[in-house]
């Protein structure tokens, strides 16, 4: 490794201008035109400098490429590398919570080395008996979103109908678990007849479907749920969402954490049947993860026993290298991925 202090070359992703549409591969930059020093200088209190490990591809991230006005997020910024969240050993800091060779989790950008200044949140990783790569993951903003949604807004019962849209990824598969650890029926949707194995098979859904091969959703639903459906964990929207209103039992809940076929449409599409809201007494609620993080403590203490135990399992699709990050990204949005899409920048 470089000697600290040193300049070195920095590679990283930059997005070069914002987007109309649906992101491309060639929206984004991989260069090494930039230069960082490993150390944090004088003037920058509370500041800590990474080596970034390993990067989330999250959904919300093709939505930042576009402008500032279009935009719920803090948007990039053309010209500046991208960020998101990702695994990170501290070089050197000047912030009091985090020394020389802690390990951490937060918003990093997607560069080799990062100085970071906006350290809330930024959290220290304690336990290493599991893989790092599942702090992007289970045990990062992907599991508290899955936990918060799951436990905080749709209060399980036992013997609930649950249904997870986009199932297979890095939310929906591990909703779809704690449902079953719940004593729920849970049916989940993915894009593909290897997506709906792999939720049938190996994370124990008791069924899945292809929506690609559905054509009427409202029949589909009927068929896998022919006496309602009390939970339904929204990542997709649109027609899907319509289809479940129809289909919602007598006080059924909606936790809404994505929305991802309607980020890149140039009309968004109607939802019609709202009114079962009303007649139904469905309740709905969106939420962000940032909402949740005073409860990671608690959500560590449920998730690690039962990864240790074998009673949950992550699936993770995998790239090596920077430059590959682009593609991985770009890659969520045709579904190319099979659970959660993780870039490796260096194992150490």
């Amino acid at each position: 490794m470089a000697n600290e202090g040193v300049e070195i070359s920095n590679k990283q992703v930059i997005l070069k201008e914002y987007i109309t549409g649906l992101p491309k591969e060639s929206d984004l930059l991989v260069t090494t035109n930039n230069t960082i020093s490993l150390k944090v200088g004088r003037g920058s209190p509370k500041a800590v400098l990474v080596k970034n490990l390993y990067l989330s591809c999250d959904p919300y991230m093709g939505y930042s490429m576009k402008h500032p006005d279009c935009d719920l997020h803090n948007p990039y910024t053309p010209g500046s590398p991208i960020t998101g969240f990702g695994v990170a050993k501290v070089l050197d800091s000047s912030h009091p919570d985090f020394k020389k060779g802690d390990l951490i989790w937060g918003i990093t950008g997607w560069e080799q080395y990062s100085l970071l200044t906006a350290t809330e949140p930024l959290f220290k990783i304690n336990h290493t008996d599991v893989p790092l790569s599942y702090y992007t993951g289970i045990l990062g903003m992907p599991g508290l979103t899955a936990y918060a949604g799951f436990y905080e807004i749709c209060s399980p019962k036992k013997g609930e109908y649950v249904l997870v849209s986009a199932a297979s990824g890095a939310v929906g598969q591990l909703v779809g678990q704690f449902a079953k650890l719940m004593g729920c029926y849970v049916v989940g949707s993915a894009g593909s007849k290897e997506k709906v194995d792999l939720l049938k098979n190996k994370l124990g859904f008791d069924d899945a479907f292809n929506y690609k091969e559905e054509l009427d959703f409202n029949a589909t639903l009927k068929r896998y749920f022919p006496e309602g459906i009390d939970i339904y964990f929204e990542n997709v929207g649109g027609k899907m969402l319509d289809a479940v209103l129809l289909n919602m039992r007598v006080h059924g809940r909606i936790a809404v954490c994505g929305m991802i076929s309607q980020y890149h449409v140039d009309q968004l599409e109607a939802v019609h049947y709202l009114t079962s809201i009303i007649y139904k007494r469905v309740h709905i609620e969106g939420f962000v993860v940032s909402d949740y993080f005073p409860l990671y403590c608690k959500f560590m203490d449920t998730l690690l026993p039962c990864i240790r135990e074998g009673k949950i399992k992550y699936v993770e699709d995998i790239v090596e290298g920077l430059e590959s990050g682009p593609a991985a990204l770009i890659g969520l949005y045709s579904g190319q991925n099979v659970g959660k899409q993780v870039v490796v920048v260096d194992h150490d």
